[in-house]
């Protein structure tokens, strides 16, 4: 699955890329730039892209006075293209620029085609500063247009010295390559592979690459086979079951395999299924889950065996004869990508020795500081070699994750014993031939912020590779399954070359990011044989009974069209259902026998069934039609005439049903006999009325079904009172009450029948439903909590059952409490009190479940903010079950009352950052702030002053003043700061100026030269005349940069993002006199650094990109 995500505010970057939008103001849908929006699971690439170069020239292109401009129509890989431009800019200072399917209006539905492609505009002064853009794009009818809404910034476009626009005119050139794609929705795998693929959960095509490889081990395979599971097992509960279903699956299926039972064992849910995470991670968590459930059986060991090796970190003094050393044990080894051209050079830099020395000595026991070596060398190498590379990693300039796309070798014969063992320990076997065959790439396609994950493997190590993508599984060549997954860049053949002869070269996005590799020596073993006799018999019997019902149920499916279900209830479903699974109306009809009847059928067959079904001669049975009513209840209509049972089943359910479902829904009317066999149903008259009774006990609270009674329309219930009370087992003369149950939705409605009073008078008719209770003491007993049938009815239609969970621990249930939909906020803060024995119900704060996500919404319920426990359980069209609260240290009131800012201090003589949590009344000032504040932190000094800064994306936005309320301060998205203000900022001469100084680096990745601020922004007083000399002897003593790194910086001012680099003779006061920039911090002084990144930071975490939440297996 291809997943595609906007990038998160605080990006500065021109490089988004943007369908057109018809609409132009308002904010516009963005995709980040490296990932891939083709789904490579529909489409499949076929044969090597035809492409082409068109060149575009627009005369007097400054007196253009039109919005938007297309080119004429030119023709690549049989399609039509045009590209689109914006000369005055999309709603933006610069120059958009789009390509354009020009026959998009005209191609019949579902149309999509795939274009890499790159569009630049010429420098007619020197060609090599011409600035091209390159993405790729998977056209259709929802975004036939693709490109740069902020492709060149349009002062530099429409300056002529600048090259672009040259005696009026502009070049455009658009370099497009087609991949024609083969639609595959008849596409069968098995038949064209022998193998079968994994369904797509929603984003899980990041599992099912490594599930496929993991599977494709046979010795694995075997191993998962052998674990002890029992037919009372269920799959969707344990994990290895859920394993051994999927393998058996994917051996012996015919078509595409679900998920979900692995993934519910998993303990996972629909949010855990649509979140990507990471390969590696899941791999390892897998791993270290099925290591667990294997201890104390058969298989005990088996992924230690396959998967662990072990090397060595050494410490050895280069003067002394001391050494340190400590073994270790992985399951995977993680690659540098990044100034590694291949495997090779990965491990070479894996082993590299590092010398401690100077400043970075290292401490020995006995010997005090030592200059030593550093280092690690394999003990030995696992049969499966599986090596994690480095695809992501942590950018500090940036202060994001980027993803490496440089172009990465790994050979199909990896030799790890290669120049006489130099990746080996000394005490390592050197016996064993550590010489490895590529066994699977798994790749991942697209960026950072999303992609599509996909596997290449030879299941027998032969010459033939496949490519798993999710549903789908082709076979490929070597080339496609492993140079075309070393990433770096493409340079596509010109075929019609024009001005500017540029070669068209674009990134490759798709790459290898995990490789399995099989050692020769343990080739045999690895890749055994695995047949049916290694299963549980169990199993295959449970597999194959499951296989069966699914062919059964594929049958009915199809030939769905020539039956009909007919769904009866008798007096005995109306029994067991009513006062257990249900309280309203009077039967559930998906809990009645369903009898599949051919339609074309007589009615009078269907009874011939029944009777044998039931026992119940034909003439005996008299069935009835249930009937939707307009109050939504459903009860029994109408007995079917002797005309309606001489028709077909077909015809039949036609008359009954509007609606045309394949459901035909009956009541069987048996009457018994004194001696309670069956026996002739009474002839039914226009005066006759079928009525059914339930009887409420208030003590007990119970509600059952006690049968039915034909009346007569001009009849009283007084004249059936005895029977009443004879049905409910009361003596002949009990005071009874009688109420109709009416209706239940929106709101129960049941009213109290006057026994005086005809049937008919009352507008009883058939199918009605009568409640009838014992007529309560004079003397109201308070024990009875219902203490009739109304309020009873009322109780059961609103009460709900809620899971509250601690915010904290959004995962686990705390407890439950049956509240009544119709609580109010106090009701339910009260009893969520009383459960945890809390005094003061206003210090607990509700927050509503989000049934999307299965997670707690952003924003806790406003104390008193909702009427009802249904508001709070109410998300869009669903209702959940679950609350989240927390216990406050202060009541709600109070605390809503109250803005909590965030702020970190910056000490003025330390380098220490310290967080505080201020909480003030909204309506406080700043200073207010700053005094709560001075009463938390240590100053320099007592008299000292402090400022609140706003900080964003490492430059500062604003200096908040002193008499600035705090509730509209958003904390959020932005970095409250505090500092001292230096003493030489409060007495500013009149020439002085204020400025603002940020740390910045420039980024070599991008086409154009891009600023990348990083670090904590400062402010500095410069004074009139001062050079940049003396300026810089200030910022070293302020900052206390050594001299050899602080003579590596080099300074620059800067506005709108462009650096103009100063000498240190230069005044650098003259530089700060415009005041009309938008804001300060669009001028400053820039601190150029070339390389600030530690060379292994984060190497734990390196591959935990965008995917925060972690891989967790619950069970």
């Amino acid at each position: 699955m291809t997943m595609t995500t906007p990038p998160s505010l605080d990006q500065e970057d021109d490089e988004l890329l943007v369908p057109r939008p018809e609409i132009a103001e308002g904010p516009q849908p963005m995709e980040v730039a490296q990932s891939e929006t083709t789904s490579t699971a529909e489409n499949h690439q076929v044969e090597e892209p035809s492409s082409s170069r068109f060149t575009w020239t627009i005369e007097n292109f400054s007196r253009l006075n039109t919005k938007k401009l297309y080119s004429d129509t030119f023709i690549v890989g049989g399609y039509q293209w045009r590209v689109l431009i914006f000369p005055k800019g999309n709603n933006v200072d610069y120059l958009s620029m789009y390509l354009d399917v020009a026959d998009s209006a005209s191609l019949p539905y579902g149309w999509s085609r795939f274009a890499q492609f790159s569009l630049a505009v010429v420098n007619q002064i020197q060609s090599k500063y011409s600035i091209r853009k390159d993405t790729q794009h998977q056209f259709n009818s929802r975004e036939s247009d693709w490109g740069f809404t902020s492709f060149m910034p349009l002062s530099e476009l429409y300056d002529p010295s600048r090259g672009f626009l040259a005696n009026d005119t502009v070049v455009v050139e658009a370099d497009v390559a087609v991949r024609r794609v083969i639609d595959y929705w008849s596409y069968d795998s098995k038949k064209e592979t022998g193998y079968v693929g994994l369904k797509n959960q929603g984003a899980t095509c990041y599992m099912n690459s490594l599930l496929q490889t993991l599977y494709h081990i046979p010795y694995f395979r075997k191993a998962v086979y052998h674990m002890p599971t029992t037919e009372n097992d269920m799959p969707s509960g344990s994990i290895p079951l859920a394993l051994q279903s999927l393998f058996y699956k994917l051996q012996y299926s015919d078509g595409s395999v679900a998920t979900k039972d692995l993934t519910k064992s998993f303990g996972w849910d629909t949010y855990d299924s649509f979140m990507q995470h990471d390969v590696q991670e899941l791999n390892r968590v897998l791993c270290e889950k099925l290591e667990d459930k294997m201890k104390g059986t058969v298989v005990e060991g088996t992924i230690q065996q396959l998967f662990e090796g072990h090397h060595t970190n050494y410490i050895e003094c280069i003067t002394v004869d001391y050494k340190s050393s400590r073994k270790e044990s992985f399951y995977d080894l993680q690659l540098d990508v990044k100034g590694c051209h291949d495997v090779y050079a990965s491990f070479d830099k894996f082993v590299e020795v590092e010398r401690l020395e100077g400043d970075n000595k290292y401490h020995a026991e006995q010997y005090g500081l030592q200059d030593a070596k550093k280092g690690v060398l394999f003990t030995d190498f696992p049969p499966v070699l599986q090596l994690q590379l480095k695809r992501f990693e942590y950018d500090f300039m940036r202060d994001t994750m980027i993803k490496i796309n440089d172009r990465y070798e790994f050979p199909v014969q990896l030799d790890l014993d290669r120049e006489n063992g130099k990746y080996l320990s000394p005490d390592a076997d050197r016996r064993v031939r550590n010489l490895y065959t590529l066994h699977s790439v798994l790749v991942h396609s697209g960026g950072v912020h999303g992609g599509h994950y996909y596997a290449f493997i030879r299941p027998n190590l032969s010459d033939q590779w496949y490519k798993f993508d999710d549903e789908r599984v082709t076979k490929e060549d070597a080339k496609r399954a492993i140079e075309e997954q070393y990433g770096g860049e493409e340079e596509l053949p010109q075929i019609n070359p024009g001005f500017n002869n540029t070669p068209f070269k674009f990134t490759k996005y798709s790459n290898a990011y995990m490789l399995v590799y099989i050692r020769e020596s343990d080739k045999d073993k690895i890749m055994c044989n695995v047949d049916e006799k290694d299963i549980a018999e169990h199993l295959r019997i449970r597999l194959k009974r499951e296989q069966e019902e699914k062919e059964q149920k594929k049958k009915e499916k199809a030939e769905a069209h020539l039956y009909t279900f007919i769904k009866v209830a008798r007096d005995k479903d109306l029994t067991e259902q009513i006062g257990r699974d249900i309280y309203f109306d009077l039967v559930d009809h998906d809990k009645v026998r369903s009898f599949r009847i051919q339609k074309q059928l007589p009615f009078s067959i269907f009874k011939e069934e029944v009777a044998r079904e039931f026992g119940i001669p034909v003439h005996l049975q008299r069935f009835w039609l249930w009937a939707k009513r307009q109050n939504h209840t459903y009860r029994p209509n109408r007995p079917l005439s002797p005309q309606e049972e001489a028709q077909s089943v077909g015809q039949l359910r036609e008359i009954s049903n509007k609606a045309q479902n394949a459901e035909l829904k009956l009541l069987l009317e048996v009457e018994l006999g004194p001696d309670l066999l069956p026996s002739p149903p009474p002839e039914k008259t226009k005066e006759d009325i079928l009525l059914f009774f339930k009887l409420y006990d208030p003590e007990k609270e119970e509600l059952r079904y006690l049968g039915r009674l034909f009346v007569k329309g001009l009849g009283k219930p007084s004249d059936i009172l005895t029977k009443l009370n004879e049905m409910a087992g009361f003596s002949p003369n009990e005071e009874i009450e009688l109420f109709e149950e009416i209706k239940f939705e929106p709101n129960v409605m049941c009213e109290r029948i006057d026994k005086r009073l005809p049937f008919r008078s009352s507008q009883l008719e058939d199918g009605d439903i009568i409640c009838y209770q014992k007529s309560p003491p004079l003397g109201t007993n308070e024990q009875i909590r219902y203490p009739d049938v109304p309020s009873f009815l009322e109780y059961v239609r609103n009460r709900q059952v809620v899971h509250f969970r601690l915010l904290e621990k959004p995962k686990e249930d705390d407890f439950c409490l049956e509240l009544s939909k119709l609580d109010t906020y106090d009701d339910v803060v009260e009893k969520v009190a009383r459960q945890l024995s809390l005094n003061d119900p206003s210090k607990i704060r509700l927050t509503s479940h989000n049934c999307y996500s299965q997670q707690p919404k952003p924003q806790p319920i406003k104390y008193r903010g909702v009427d009802h426990l249904s508001d709070m359980l109410a998300h869009f069209t669903q209702t959940s079950d679950i609350l989240y609260y927390e216990v406050l240290d202060l009541p709600l009131p109070e605390l809503q009352g109250l803005k909590t800012l965030k702020v970190a201090f910056h000490h003025a003589t330390k380098d220490e950052v310290a967080i505080h949590s201020i909480r003030l009344p909204k309506n406080s000032l700043v200073a207010d702030v700053i005094n709560d504040l001075k009463a938390k932190v240590e100053l320099s000094h007592p008299d000292a002053e402090l400022r609140l800064l706003e900080v964003f994306y490492h430059k500062i936005y604003k200096i908040f003043p002193p008499s600035e309320k705090i509730e509209n301060i958003n904390d959020q998205y932005w970095t409250l700061r505090a500092e001292e203000i230096p003493e030489e900022e409060k007495s500013l001469g009149t020439q002085d100026r204020l400025i603002h100084v940020y740390h910045f680096m420039k980024d070599p990745n991008q086409n154009q030269m891009q600023i990348q601020n990083f670090g904590e922004p400062f402010l500095l007083v410069i004074h009139e005349g001062e050079t940049l000399a003396e300026v810089k002897v200030r910022i070293q003593k302020k900052l206390q940069i050594p001299d050899d790194e602080f003579s590596k910086w080099k300074f620059a001012f800067l506005s709108m993002g462009r650096p103009d680099y100063l000498q240190d003779s230069e005044i650098v006061s003259n530089r700060f006199q415009r005041r009309d920039v938008y804001g300060a911090w669009e001028q400053y002084l820039g601190l150029e650094h070339s390389d600030t990144a530690p060379k292994r930071a984060y190497t734990a975490n390196q591959n935990r990109h965008t995917f925060d939440k972690p891989v967790r297996i619950y069970n």
